[in-house]
């Protein structure tokens, strides 16, 4: 048999039905816990899949378990795991980078942008025929977990899979309808909750969304609530925590949309899991101030430093001091081949020179007057420990090309557009 985590979606749902094409006789087994679209699915689609509840199976024949999209025995059905023998083989295919606590004797654990992914290659290899159906309901699972290929979790196989399905006739028009978000009263209650109990913290240069709310019995789709919640904020990262006080349980969900903050490792440290874009927890006999309190600090220290300004600025600084004539401000350009320099007397910066400055030459005569009668002295600059993305932040809000590198009011180094855009498209030397 196979099954997957708790609160089912797509893609662990594609994933259970991809492993009963390549194990003969595997029956795929539903947590009791799916979200609302697997639902509806399931209930339009059970007669034509190999699907089966828990209290259906005869736990007696299972001799081997085939758990997709999670490596941590807490996150399946309870019910489930209390059923499986001490004899049973276990084997696990997964998406996810950290590692769990299920011991398994084969399977493939690939950091991925789905599951599905993975159980597509082997599918490949044995040149299985799939169904417009399971091409559809793979593409479900395989859109879900990447954003339709857009989250930052994506790879090229993911790409190359998603191909593979579209021309298996996957319905990219089901696909939609399939994932199209289930948001009622309560979710829209729940949404104007989080908003009304938010806060916005600056982090690292980063702005992120933080809010707790109390919840009443079962509520849907909560991750569409954040999803939602962080859109509306505008900010790069944002999370909910929901307090269900009947039950004495907090749910934390998070949501990242830049790589400086890594959604699944820092749920990883609170019991959960996930995605670098996308993760949560469940945590039970917390107080919900706490767990707020936790995640700021974890954010905190979730700072990335693999990569920071000073790894890609530019040293040492190729300048000009405010007494220079313009026209060898322009030879020094020419020969520098660059567009811009910084304006530094006494080791001090009092101004940004540039080509787009010379426009404002109209006599030839003007050529020969010092450059501190041009230079802009609003002068932006940046830290050394900041970020890429904090430096193209600041010079796409002040449409510059250019960002001095400022250490203890010592200008260390330069930073241009090209110098961080290099990075983000991976075309940096080695």
């Amino acid at each position: 048999m196979t099954t997957g985590h708790r609160n089912c979606d797509f893609d662990a749902l594609a994933s259970m039905i991809a492993l009963t094409l390549l194990y003969a006789d595997t029956t795929a087994v539903i947590p009791r816990s799916v979200n609302p679209n697997v639902r509806r699915f399931l209930s339009m689609h059970k007669d034509l899949l190999p699907v089966a509840a828990p209290d259906e199976v005869e736990w007696a024949s299972v001799a081997h378990l085939l758990v997709v999209d999670t490596n941590r025995w807490h996150r399946l059905d309870r019910g489930i795991v209390e059923q499986i023998g001490d004899g049973v083989a276990v084997s696990v295919w997964d998406h996810h980078p950290d590692i769990g606590d299920i011991t398994a004797v084969e399977g493939i654990q690939e950091t991925m942008g789905a599951t599905i992914t993975l159980l597509l290659r082997e599918i490949q290899a044995q040149r299985k025929i799939l169904t417009s159906i399971q091409a559809t309901l793979f593409l479900a699972g395989l859109y879900e977990d990447t954003g339709n290929l857009t989250f930052n979790s994506t790879t090229a196989e993911d790409a190359r899979a998603a191909a593979y399905l579209l021309d298996r006739k996957a319905d990219l028009d089901i696909v939609r309808r399939l994932l199209r978000p289930a948001y009622g009263l309560r979710q829209k209650e729940a949404l104007f909750a989080l908003l009304a109990a938010s806060e916005r913290l600056e982090i690292n240069g980063l702005k992120v969304g933080l809010g707790r709310i109390e919840v009443r019995g079962h509520l849907d789709n909560l991750a569409l609530v954040v999803r939602m919640f962080l859109d509306i904020m505008n900010v790069d990262a944002a999370f909910g925590i929901f307090h269900h006080t009947a039950r004495d349980r907090c749910m934390v969900i998070g949501r990242s949309t830049v790589e400086e903050i890594n959604v699944g490792a820092i749920m990883k440290s609170v019991g959960g899991g996930g995605h670098p874009g996308a993760g949560s927890s469940l945590l039970k006999g917390v107080n919900p101030e706490t767990v707020a309190e936790m995640l700021e600090a974890l954010l905190r220290g979730n700072r990335r430093t693999s990569v920071r300004v000073s790894d890609l600025m530019s040293f040492p600084v190729i300048s000009v001091e405010s007494r220079t004539p313009m026209d060898q401000v322009a030879l020094v350009l020419r020969r520098q081949g660059c567009t811009g320099l910084p304006v530094i007397d006494d080791d001090a910066l009092c101004g940004v020179i540039s080509r787009r400055d010379f426009k404002r030459i109209g006599k030839k005569a003007q050529f020969k007057a010092p450059v501190k009668a041009f230079m802009r002295t609003d002068v932006h600059t940046i830290a050394p420990g900041q970020s890429p993305g904090e430096a193209v932040a600041l010079m796409v809000k002040h449409d510059i090309g250019r960002l001095p590198v400022v250490e203890k009011d010592a200008v260390i180094g330069i930073i241009t557009r090209s110098d961080a855009m290099l990075y983000f498209y991976d075309l940096l030397p080695d």
